[in-house]
Parts: C-alpha cells; sequence; structure tokens
C-alpha cells in the first residue's frame, strides 16, 4: 500500500474526503491508492512472460531477409518459410528498395538474394554484406547459374547457392545449413567443381574453366596486353586512340570479370594466358 499525503486548507478537507474518499488528518489527507486485484496482478504476469517468452523464440529462429525481383516467386518463398516452426521472414523486398539498410534494421541471419537483379549489382551486395554484415550469411538465387558466376559469388563471400527449381525439401536444408554455418551448393554442382572452385576461391586463383566462360570484348584484350607490355593508362589510350577515362573503364571491367586486384596481376593474366597471347598478333589496335 502506498500513501500520498496533500497539505490543504481546513475548509477544503471535507469536499476532497468525499471526492478522494480520504481520511482528514488535522490539515492534511491521507490518499489511499487502491491497489490491482490478484486477478490482473496473474493476467499483467502471464502477459509478461508471454511476451519475453516470444522474443526469446523468435531470437531462436532463423531470421530471413528475401531479396527478389519477381514479385510472385518472392510471396512463394515467403509462403514456404511461414509454415517453418524455425525460420521466419523479417522482410522480403524486390526493385527499387534499399538491402543494405533493410540489413542494418533487422539483422537477418540469412539474406536469399536474386543472382540477377535489373536495378542494382547483387555481386556488389554480397562483398558489402561480407565486409560490414558478418553476421548475415547470403544464398543466391539463380535458375542455372554458370561456372563463371559460381566462382565469382563464392569468391565475394556467398555462403550457399539455390536453384529457383529446386524442391522444397532442398531449399529448406539449404538455408538451415547456411544459417548453422555450412558452405552448400545445389546437388548438380556438388562433388569436384565445388572442391575447385572453393579451393581456388579461397587461394585466389582463377580455374581455367572460369576463364573460358569470362567473355572480354576486343579492347579489353588489348588493354590487358597493353598493360602486359607495362604501359600506363595515358600511354594506353594514346596507343588506343582513346581517353584515360576510357581506358580507365576498361581496367575497372577487366578487373571485375576476372576477379583480380591490381594490373601487376592483369598483366601475369596476360603472361598465363597462352590463347590471349596468340590472339596478339590478330589485333588490330584501332580496332572497337
Amino acid at each position: 500500500m502506498r500513501l500520498l499525503t496533500f497539505r490543504i486548507h481546513p475548509c477544503q478537507s471535507e469536499t476532497l474526503g468525499t471526492v478522494l474518499n480520504c481520511t482528514n488528518l488535522a490539515n492534511s489527507v491521507i490518499y489511499t491508492e487502491p491497489q490491482p486485484s490478484e486477478s490482473v496482478l496473474t493476467s499483467y504476469r502471464r502477459s509478461v512472460r508471454q511476451k519475453s517468452k516470444r522474443q526469446e523464440c523468435l531470437a531462436e529462429k532463423i531470421r530471413v531477409l528475401i531479396i527478389e525481383d519477381n514479385p510472385l516467386l518472392r510471396e512463394g518463398i515467403s509462403s514456404i518459410i511461414k509454415r517453418q516452426s524455425d525460420i521466419v521472414v523479417v522482410s522480403g523486398k524486390g526493385r527499387g528498395k534499399k538491402p543494405l539498410q533493410k540489413i542494418r534494421e533487422l539483422k537477418p541471419n540469412v539474406l536469399l538474394l536474386d543472382l540477377g537483379l535489373r536495378s542494382q549489382s547483387s555481386l556488389e551486395i554480397v562483398k558489402v554484406v561480407k565486409k560490414d554484415f558478418p553476421q548475415t550469411r547470403v544464398i543466391v538465387m539463380d535458375l542455372v547459374p554458370t561456372e563463371a558466376e559460381i566462382f565469382m559469388f563464392v569468391r565475394a563471400g556467398v555462403w550457399g547457392f539455390v536453384l529457383k527449381d529446386a524442391t522444397t525439401v532442398d531449399f529448406l536444408r539449404t538455408i538451415r545449413a547456411v544459417a548453422h554455418g555450412k558452405k552448400v551448393l545445389p546437388p548438380l554442382m556438388t562433388g569436384s567443381l565445388f572442391s575447385q572452385i572453393v579451393e581456388q576461391a579461397v587461394n585466389g586463383t582463377i580455374p581455367p574453366r572460369v576463364i573460358e566462360a569470362v567473355r572480354m570484348t576486343k579492347r579489353e584484350r588489348q588493354v590487358i596486353l597493353l598493360i602486359a607490355d607495362g604501359l600506363a593508362n595515358k600511354e594506353i589510350a594514346d596507343k588506343l586512340h582513346l581517353s584515360t577515362y576510357t581506358v580507365k573503364s576498361h581496367v575497372h571491367n577487366i578487373l571485375e570479370k576476372l576477379l583480380l586486384q591490381s594490373r601487376v596481376q592483369i598483366a601475369k593474366y596476360a603472361l598465363t594466358n597462352s590463347d590471349l597471347m596468340k590472339a596478339e598478333e590478330s589485333i588490330s589496335l584501332i580496332e572497337e
């Protein structure tokens, strides 16, 4: 019981006592605060326990954020996941949304990412997530990713791939496995290819089949060969009759396509790629 004391004028005590059901003691009024009934207290305690239990349960579930352009596929994936007791969809977004902002706000355990987003680069999203949100593990979704795409995304930090025509069982198994720290590829891509890609991605080398799958333009091959000859961007620009900005753009594209970090690596690639060196004689420096 809590007692509240008010100092009032004697002539007001009777009225105030009537209104507040108080006891008049000299020039003070003692107000007895009403106490909640036992049933109200019990109900309140129960609601607190239930809320705490829901929060704990949610924290234990695998939190999934879906970034998928196709609304029909996005809603279908959400519907499948919502039927699972151990997985929860925290949000599903498509084009024009800000996935990195959502990751920062919702802190998902797993990000289901469409490999071919039309409004932004899925590969760049993977790189940023790996750097800034290491607690979030990325699973890339695609119909049939190429070996080059698999290599690029594994190198960038992807934890798993799932085909968009995968069975529900395989799809959910991939989410659970990645959430618990395992790297997963679809069944058709496991075995020697999986070990080759992971090993070479970790070691920083490029598998021969990936090199073959990378499509370089004629101009990009010219720039590669000139970098191998030791030319700087301005010298390359003068030789190819291009602006320095255009040459820089070509160099950037080459680094992105080959997953390299420096001009030295480009030169090494040129010197170790016999097909590229053989093509040097047939490349005209004034052709696009």
